[in-house]
């Protein structure tokens, strides 16, 4: 059973976030943004194929549904995520964002690199939540 951290604060989230770690149906995201104006997330991600690597952003609608829990809702299509922020530590420097079924994972850090501490400490609580950390892409 996913729960939501109850030390979730919309304005103190707020902001770019790099993925640190994602599961493979994520492997193209590089970042996200979260504007708690709205609410709102733009996920930016890299495809790459035989043709070159293009970058893509896609805006979604968010709808609170309690304390660090949303639906994601994508301004065209209409497709929809749930969007529930697992942990954050104290500092908002780092946090676990997935979904109440398990189907998607993120480690987010408002740094590229560093926070060794931070991020082993995000794997634990996806591993506390069932997530399989052996299909976890670290990024470099």
């Amino acid at each position: 059973m996913i729960g939501a951290t109850s030390r979730y604060d919309a304005a103190r989230f707020g902001g770019e976030w790099q993925v640190r770690a994602a599961f493979p149906g994520d492997a193209d995201l590089k970042a996200v943004t979260f504007a708690p104006e709205g609410p709102t997330l733009i996920e930016q991600r890299q495809t790459c194929d035989s043709a070159g690597c293009r970058n893509t952003r896609t805006l979604w609608a968010l709808s609170a549904e309690g304390p660090g829990r949303y639906m994601m809702r994508a301004a065209v299509g209409g497709a929809e995520r749930p969007f529930w922020v697992l942990w954050v530590d104290e500092g908002f420097r780092t946090a676990v964002i997935g979904s109440p079924d398990g189907g998607y994972g993120w480690i987010l850090d408002r740094q590229a690199t560093g926070g060794a501490d931070r991020i082993a400490a995000a794997q634990e609580i996806l591993a506390f939540n069932g997530y399989d950390l052996g299909a976890l892409e670290m990024r470099p």
